[in-house]
């Protein structure tokens, strides 16, 4: 099966993207216009095999945190629950980024452990950068 049919099936299987996680859109979009090298065509493989398995998709966690995500507008969510917005072009994937990521996992976390939902009021960051 070639990358354009593949790619049309992972769209399928994601509400036309909409659950892809930003980086797994873009590995779609680089696939479609054939701009993927070796290590981009595995990864394309396990993503298609991802967003395809019984279960559906599974996006993965944002910077490696565990239980934060994503969304392809750049909306970042604790449990699949919004939280925060980063600018995507220039904040999201950055140093910086990661950096304040891991302070909204260690606020929802803390939050968490003292029996308090997880939500905008209370997590969110006061950094004009993000948003």
């Amino acid at each position: 099966m070639e990358f354009t049919e593949r790619a049309v099936e992972i769209l399928q299987a994601t509400s036309d993207g909409d659950e892809l996680a930003p980086t797994h859109l873009s590995l779609v979009q680089a696939a479609v216009n054939g701009h993927l090298n070796e290590s981009g065509e595995a990864a394309f493989a396990e993503l298609h095999q991802n967003a395809t398995k019984a279960g559906g998709y599974t996006a993965p966690w944002f910077h490696g945190i565990e239980h934060l995500t994503i969304e392809r507008l750049g909306f970042v969510c604790w449990k699949g629950r919004q939280i925060e917005h980063f600018t995507l072009r220039n904040f999201a994937y950055t140093e910086r980024g990661k950096q304040a990521a891991e302070e909204l996992a260690e606020r929802c976390r803390t939050l968490e452990k003292r029996n308090i939902a997880v939500g905008w009021i209370n997590v969110a960051l006061d950094w004009p950068e993000i948003s």
